[in-house]
């Protein structure tokens, strides 16, 4: 364990767990293969046996496991996140990553032994939200959304007990987490009970004579040209006729990359650094987990981290603080 913030890296997969702990993560987290989980893509995620054989190899390395179990229950069916919960407490988990208030509730009252942290997608961005949770479900830590600046988060801190981690690189989500219901109108289905915001199934990728079209459900998304890199496609990151002109209308496609900040953010006491990226392969994984603990390190010793070695990773070749640096009112 670091003296400083823990590293928090994603797996999708084995391999990827593996990547993660070799290249000096203090903790990872991770899915069960179904719908509990907020990345259920397919060929992803873990079953119960590669679960417990991923707390094997982590722990016999000083790294720590967390299951996310993060979509929020389904009406009538409570079962799947009741069975997540008791398997989580029976393989040995340190800690278990929820969003939804029934699934916290059964968390606190039938597995007291399990260590709480707040998912993004519960959306506690303010002091009372978070000490809310800590009295009535005991969480002991609570990942932030990805809408606070660095002066936001230390005021957090000196107003609650509960330990808060933060984003510090791979997706940007330019929606408040939890509140994000784009995908819903293109599919029908909602990126907090299926687990992602543009499902696999309504993905769908049309070459044509003058390029290639990406569309979700019956909606296109974004024209590439022949050649051209070609993004996931989510509604928040197409580009769409507006006035006359193709733009990007919410977000263009970029990633966030908090290593600017990266002394601020260790200054402002956060307990835990998260890297986004459940769904990209381990060699993402072992280069984003490598050049982020040298950032943080460097920063644990004073030193300006070194942020140019991160550019290839990133969505659309483009990096950006985020909210982090927020120059707008």
């Amino acid at each position: 364990m670091t003296a400083g913030p823990e590293l928090v890296c994603p797996a999708g997969t084995p391999a990827s767990l593996r990547a993660a702990v070799d290249a000096g993560a203090d903790a990872v987290y991770v899915g069960f293969r179904d719908a509990t989980n907020a990345r259920n893509f397919p060929g992803l995620n873990f079953s119960r046996n590669e679960l417990a054989e991923a707390r094997e190899y982590a722990h016999a390395r000083g790294t720590k496991l967390y299951l996310a179990i993060n979509t929020f229950g389904r009406a009538g069916d409570m079962t799947p996140w009741r069975q997540a919960l008791d398997d989580a407490a029976r393989i040995g988990v340190d800690a278990v990553i929820l969003a939804d208030l029934g699934v916290l509730a059964e968390a606190a009252e039938r597995r007291p032994e399990l260590r709480l942290h707040l998912s993004v997608q519960a959306s506690a961005a303010h002091p009372a939200a978070l000490e809310h949770y800590r009295r009535t479900f005991g969480i002991a830590r609570a990942v932030l959304p990805r809408v606070l600046t660095v002066d936001d988060i230390r005021r957090t801190g000196t107003q609650t007990s509960v330990e808060y981690e933060v984003f510090v690189f791979g997706g940007l989500c330019p929606m408040a987490e939890g509140r994000c219901y784009l995908s819903s109108y293109a599919t029908g289905k909602s990126p907090n009970t299926v687990g992602v915001c543009s499902p696999a199934t309504d993905v769908h990728y049309e070459e044509r004579s003058d390029g290639l079209i990406t569309r979700l459900g019956d909606f296109t998304i974004n024209r590439f040209a022949h050649g051209q890199a070609a993004g996931y496609p989510t509604l928040c990151k197409g580009r769409f006729r507006v006035r006359g002109e193709e733009q990007h209308i919410f977000e263009e496609p970029t990633s966030l990359d908090a290593g600017v900040v990266m002394r601020e953010l260790v200054d402002a006491g956060v307990a835990a650094l998260k890297i986004e990226g459940r769904q990209r392969g381990r060699a993402y994984v072992a280069q984003a987990v490598a050049n982020m603990r040298a950032m943080r390190d460097a920063a644990l010793r004073g030193e300006t981290p070194d942020v140019d070695n991160l550019s290839g990773l990133a969505e659309g070749a483009q990096r950006s603080a985020g909210a982090y640096q927020k120059a707008w009112q």
